[in-house]
């Protein structure tokens, strides 16, 4: 693992222990210490001592039959009540849920991590579900509608710096895999207000998106619903019912938020 530089304000213990964490929550076990150890860039004593303090601290906890480690209820926790502080949270909870059962739909309210979008809130209808994603799942942005509608309203400078010669891989045949690709898309969801995907990520789902922004005028998050990628084909007669619904929830959520919208 690259060593990144040390400022004189950080403290190196804790950038240690912040690296095992996100080494675990990457789905490393850390059950080789020693294979761990040189892939972090840190003495085996020191990663035992870190792993030994994060178990106490609940921040990690041991996986069946000595397999290694995972993160703990601990850190879940933190995590947990940190999105339950952000007003998006708290607005967009109770509105995804009256969404889910107003289209019968999985939905979902995520934010854009780098190339990748987080899903923070997910709520399903009183029906077979239909979504495997749960909270804290990681996607990347250019292949999902939630990804893609925040992309869509960035600058397009900012745009470029994250996918300009970058590898972008293909989940289908309609995937955009090139920048050229995925500036082309984003211009026309951007255009529509809306991103649509039918089977675009994953086969047999489908979904559509719309960004939600703040008082500033900023995207600060997006909500989409999912479900059969037959109801989001073009021609489907609950198409244009579930845009609107995603829209109007959007829109709701972003005025609560503070946003006056032109």
């Amino acid at each position: 693992m690259e060593q990144e530089k040390v400022t004189a304000y950080e403290v190196p213990p804790v950038r240690r222990a912040i690296a095992v964490l996100k080494y675990i929550g990457a789905g490393n076990t850390c059950a080789n210490i020693s294979k761990s150890a040189k892939e972090l860039g840190i003495n085996r004593t020191t990663l035992i001592r870190l792993l030994h303090t994060l178990r106490e601290e609940r921040m990690i906890e041991e996986r069946d039959e000595n397999t290694g480690f995972r993160l703990g209820l601990g850190l879940i926790g933190l995590a947990t009540e940190s999105m339950n502080g952000r007003d998006v949270i708290q607005i967009g909870r109770p509105r995804l849920a009256a969404l889910a059962e107003k289209t019968g739909l999985s939905a979902h309210l995520g934010v854009l991590d780098g190339h990748d979008v987080v899903y923070l809130v997910r709520e399903s209808p009183n029906a077979q579900l239909v979504s495997n994603v749960r909270q804290g799942t990681r996607l990347p942005a250019h292949a999902t509608t939630m990804g893609r509608i925040l992309l869509a309203h960035l600058p397009e400078a900012e745009v470029r710096a994250l996918y300009e010669g970058e590898p972008m891989p293909g989940f289908s045949a309609k995937t955009a895999t090139s920048f050229e690709a995925l500036t082309a898309q984003i211009a026309a969801d951007r255009a529509a207000g809306i991103a649509w995907s039918a089977a675009n990520f994953e086969e047999g789902i489908g979904s559509c998106a719309c960004a939600v922004f703040d008082h500033r005028g900023r995207p600060v998050a997006a909500i989409n619903v999912s479900g059969p990628d037959r109801i989001f084909r073009q021609g489907d007669e609950a198409r244009e019912r579930i845009g609107d619904a995603v829209k109007a929830t959007a829109r709701d959520i972003s005025e609560r938020l503070g946003h006056a919208p032109d």
